[in-house]
């Protein structure tokens, strides 16, 4: 569909009529005027002079299909599309599960029956990726050392199955949650300040790695990442190092988290999603293609070959008085 953008415009078209109709003309006997020795000749050439005082119709009726011409350019002709809806921006979201020896304890349990903790992390998990709509997620497992699974994508999809395929001992025994901060954190700098967002699971303690925790979660301060920590295992649990998980949240502006059941860990990512909502719904726009430039491409042609005819009749008398 064509629409005008700024169809205020089309108030000028009377302009050139008020002009000549209310307008005084200047008087030719006017003290310091400019004097122009060929004025006759292009009184003529207009129109209003060896004819009589007749205006040419031919071109009157060229220069007001000129003036039309661009007062419809200037009013912004557009061909608009249907509406298509533009997604939102969404958050960046960082994911790191442990895998280390520990993730195989079978403390919880589903319909009476145990579960290993890994197990019942990506059933949660998986939950928690298939709601994030317009959010990128990407997949971060460690354990003697961390390393990045799934790099940030729409397609949450694909790092639900890359989750899925999770094992424990993948890459050791041991726990180092320093260098999953920094792997994590490596992936989410270059991202957009206030969507940045990291929520790391283990049941441990750190006990492995290069980079400590705390400096790790300086680092992640330091460039607006928050961190959700959560800590998984059953109450008797004495292995989780539950004061480190909390300074690293509270040092990022995060919050932490302890799961000692299914129902609980279900919880803490419904806490998270409320913590870190969505993306709203999607912004409705239409395409527009400007098409300004047909009509104030006629009216320059227009112009020209008015300008060139009107030249003729000059150049042919000049050839008759020469010969």
């Amino acid at each position: 569909m064509i629409t005008f953008l700024w169809p205020l415009a089309f108030l000028l078209l009377p302009l050139p009529y008020l002009a000549w109709r209310f307008l005084k003309p200047v008087d030719p006997g006017l003290a310091g005027a400019l004097k122009v020795p060929f004025f006759e000749a292009l009184r003529a050439r207009a129109g209003a002079g060896q004819t009589g005082g007749k205006p040419n119709l031919l071109k009157l009726a060229t220069l007001t299909l000129v003036w039309i011409l661009l007062a419809t350019a200037l009013a912004r002709p557009a061909l608009v599309g249907p509406e298509m809806p533009l997604p939102v921006e969404g958050r960046d979201i960082m994911m790191a599960i442990d895998l280390s020896g520990s993730m195989e304890e079978r403390d919880f349990a589903v319909g009476g029956r145990p579960a290993t903790r890994l197990s019942i992390v990506k059933e949660t998990a998986d939950d928690f990726i298939s709601r994030r709509d317009g959010d990128r997620l990407g997949l971060v497992l460690f354990s003697d050392r961390a390393y990045l699974q799934a790099p940030l994508t729409f397609d949450r999809e694909a790092v639900r199955k890359l989750l899925d395929q999770a094992q424990v001992g993948l890459t050791g025994q041991k726990t180092a949650i320093g260098d999953a901060i920094a792997v994590s954190v490596k992936r989410l700098k270059d991202r957009p300040e206030d969507g940045r967002v990291l929520v790391l699971l283990t049941d441990g303690a750190n006990n492995e790695g290069v980079m400590s925790p705390d400096k790790a979660a300086d680092l992640a301060a330091k460039l607006g990442i928050r961190i959700y920590t959560i800590g998984v295992g059953s109450a008797r649990s004495r292995d989780l190092d539950e004061r480190t998980l909390r300074q690293i949240a509270d040092a990022t502006g995060g919050a932490y988290f302890r799961a000692t059941d299914v129902q609980g860990l279900a919880q803490i990512y419904r806490a998270i999603d409320r913590l870190e909502p969505v993306a709203g719904d999607p912004i409705h726009l239409r395409p527009e293609i400007d098409l300004y430039y047909w009509p104030a491409g006629a009216a320059l042609l227009l112009s020209a070959l008015l300008a060139l005819f009107s030249l003729i009749p000059t150049s042919l008398g000049r050839t008759r008085q020469g010969a």
